[in-house]
């Protein structure tokens, strides 16, 4: 009689042990795949709200500084001061990682 019940539930153990290793594949192939698509999707839209957050920074920076600027100057045409102010400091940071970029490479 044991062998009837052990000939009986062969294919439900045949079976239980296809999902199992179906599972475990799954997990180890499309588990990391799935994990590094969620990363990309989420790092593009932090990039996107990230320069979207920064240009609006940077507008409303201009727009603080124009009021001092306007006080002291007189004035609403006084712009290019803050342009001067802001820009000048931008400019020589980008000229400066433009020489790092352009440095001859470091032999390892």
């Amino acid at each position: 009689m044991a062998d009837k019940v052990e000939t009986h539930d062969w294919p439900a153990q045949a079976t239980d042990t296809i999902v199992k290793v179906v599972g475990q594949v799954r997990d180890k192939t499309t588990g990391p795949i799935i994990t590094i698509a969620r990363g990309l999707v989420y790092g593009t839209l932090a990039a996107v709200l990230g320069l979207i957050a920064a240009v609006v920074g940077f507008i409303m920076l201009i727009r603080v500084l124009m009021i001092p600027v306007e006080e002291w100057l007189g004035g609403t045409d006084r712009v290019w001061v803050v342009y001067l102010v802001l820009g000048l400091p931008i400019t020589l940071a980008g000229a400066l990682f433009l020489r790092k970029a352009s440095a001859a490479p470091v032999d390892r």
